[in-house]
């Protein structure tokens, strides 16, 4: 009655085996998340822009005398407008934390 002994059979070095590989999947699976936070953010950046460059191509448009819908326009700008101010809250509530940890005495 062993517990040690109980590892040393086929099918119990097997699971060992397995839980060792999970282990290793889940640690590789933390590093996608942490990279899955950066993709997000990227993703969140370009698609502010995107808003932005079809705001911009609206306006272009309509100024050019393409035929426009200006409440599609004014939208397009609006969306672009509060999606910017969206990012730039995002961005000071994160430096805000930044600046908190770095006077955070160890």
């Amino acid at each position: 009655m062993n517990p040690i002994g109980s590892i040393s059979t086929p099918g119990a070095q097997f699971d060992a085996a397995s839980r060792l590989g999970a282990l290793s999947n889940n640690q590789a699976q933390s590093q996608e998340d942490a990279g899955g936070f950066k993709n997000l953010l990227i993703d969140s950046i370009q698609n502010v822009n995107t808003m932005q460059v079809d705001a911009d191509k609206a306006v272009e448009a309509m100024f050019t005398g393409e035929d426009v819908n200006p409440a599609e326009v004014l939208t397009a700008v609006q969306k672009a407008d509060l999606a910017f101010r969206l990012t730039m809250q995002m961005r000071n509530k994160v430096m805000d934390v930044y600046r908190e940890i770095q006077e955070v005495r160890i």
